[in-house]
């Protein structure tokens, strides 16, 4: 008779490791409290004493109800952070993108994992690849990465971004359609000397809003010469090219990718002696920074998209086979009147 191989506990994992038992759970559950080093080492030690084995399996007789939810209660989802400075667990946008994800697997009885992204020849030396049920990525992960679960048959939900190299399914906010509903606000209100700032190849919701801003001026027949240093390369350019902008360049409105870009605007501004709103207004998107003078901004009600992403992973595990999808969630234009332009 053969003996069922007992569960590996935090406890035997921790003295393995040499850490405390708080510091394993803490690790494990995604939790911040202990460093990415420490945080990589423990999961090294719990891969190899088999933690994320899947446990046997169990011929039992199933009711439907219990078939239908099988699915939820099996196998360990690896959460995929970039290992990008602003996009981590503590972050205003990224951090309850994260808490809704792993809300939403508790609900469901699945082990999370957390990991920042390291290398792709190092990834899977650290993980069994059999004992990830599927991946969620969260942001900017990088393309080598990406192959390396698509070349294991690991199903993947991309949260925020997309790679040309990659078929996979993705969830993004509605950035297209809620930047041209924004700028149209802006174009409704009399703006016309509008100019765009964001870090394009920063982010793929980054290019979508450019394309929606795009759009709407194309549309309304707007002769806008967009000034090419605001689009980049990253933010410490931007910043130099609005200070050392000429002040008959200075537009209206600055439109801005997110709400972090538009206080990095502001403050370039401001640095300058240029009043915002009443010379030059700022929009961003997010709303991520309330205490600033945004005169726009889109609530993405960022925990709907973590449980979201959650969602479309378990449909993907029982429909492997089905075509990818690109989910998008309509998020809330915020308008706050009180931040207008004193506009001629």
């Amino acid at each position: 008779m053969r003996r069922m191989a007992k569960r590996v506990t935090m406890q035997q994992i921790a003295d393995a490791a040499g850490v405390s038992k708080f510091a394993v759970s803490r690790a494990l559950t995604g939790k911040p409290g202990v460093s990415e080093h420490t945080r990589e080492m423990i999961v090294r030690t719990a891969g190899q004493l088999g933690y994320f084995k899947a446990e046997p399996k169990r011929f039992l007789v199933e009711t439907p109800a219990e078939q239908e939810m099988k699915i939820d209660r099996q196998g360990t989802i690896l959460i995929l952070f970039p290992n990008i400075r602003s996009q981590n667990r503590s972050s205003l946008y990224w951090g309850p993108i994260f808490e809704g994800i792993s809300a939403r697997l508790n609900e469901k009885g699945m082990d999370i994992l957390t990991l920042t992204e390291p290398s792709s020849d190092r990834m899977f030396s650290v993980l069994n690849p059999e004992a990830i049920s599927g991946i969620i990525t969260v942001g900017s992960i990088s393309t080598s990465v990406l192959l390396e679960i698509y070349r294991l048959h690991i199903p993947l939900v991309m949260v925020d971004h997309e790679d040309p190299a990659i078929h996979g399914d993705t969830v993004f906010t509605d950035n297209m359609k809620c930047m041209q509903e924004l700028v149209l606000m802006l174009v409704g209100k009399g703006y016309r000397r509008l100019q765009f700032a964001g870090e394009l190849p920063d982010a793929a919701s980054f290019r979508e809003r450019w394309l929606g801003y795009r759009s709407v001026l194309e549309e309304m027949q707007l002769q806008v010469s967009q000034q090419a240093d605001l689009l980049g390369p990253d933010l410490d350019h931007i910043r130099e090219s609005i200070i050392a902008m000429k002040m008959e360049d200075i537009p209206e409105v600055m439109v801005c990718a997110n709400d972090h870009m538009a206080a990095v605007v502001i403050g370039a501004l401001q640095s300058r002696g240029i009043e915002v709103p009443e010379r030059c207004a700022v929009t961003g998107f997010d709303n991520t920074r309330a205490d600033e003078p945004i005169l726009a901004t889109v609530h993405i009600d960022k925990e709907n998209l973590g449980r979201r992403a959650v969602d479309q992973l378990l449909w993907r595990l029982e429909h492997p086979d089905g075509p990818f999808e690109r989910k998008l969630i309509y998020s809330e234009l915020i308008i706050r009147d009180e931040y207008n332009a004193s506009l001629t």
